[in-house]
């Protein structure tokens, strides 16, 4: 009876559906999700503080990671990548921009301080989000991967629902 119960549990963690998750990073409180898959794509972009200009980080899928996949920007300045790794490759591009590619790493979270004089926008299945709209200035958020069988902790909270 026990193993049964052990086997299921593992079952809904690894074949229940994935979710880009993002939630407040002080209390946990869930503002929306969406289902994801594999290798799906999504966005932050933001206008850098200093310089003015747009950048947009480009992430996708990896299991329950988020892997950078590309950087584009239009000016380097306070906070921005200024040397390159191993497998790195910056291109410059027509419109003036540069990007950023090649990137190795695997994050478990993304954790944002929303914007006050300017917005945080993730672009995520052709859908773009205000974080500000979705948040509030200056909320700290999180985005994560988040498999439907081990968030089941949260079912009492109406907000999971959002995104489905």
């Amino acid at each position: 009876m026990i193993a049964a119960a052990v086997v299921s549990v593992i079952a809904a963690a690894i074949f229940s559906p994935a979710y880009l998750t993002l939630r407040d990073a002080d209390t946990g409180r869930v503002y929306a999700r969406w289902r994801v898959v594999e290798g799906t794509e999504f966005s932050i972009e933001f206008v850098h503080s200093v310089n003015q200009t747009p950048v947009r980080d480009v992430f996708a899928v990896a299991g329950t990671d988020i892997a950078p996949v590309e950087t584009v920007f239009y000016g380097f300045g306070a906070g921005m990548q200024t040397e390159l790794t191993e497998n790195q490759r910056l291109v410059y591009h027509d419109d003036g921009s540069m990007s950023i590619t090649g990137f190795s790493q695997r994050l478990d979270a993304l954790n944002y301080i929303v914007g006050t004089v300017s917005d945080h926008v993730l672009d995520i299945g052709g859908e773009s989000i205000s974080l500000r709209d979705c948040c509030g200035r200056n909320a700290a958020v999180t985005l994560k991967i988040e498999k439907n069988g081990l968030t089941w902790v949260y079912a009492l909270s109406p907000a999971l629902a959002l995104g489905e």
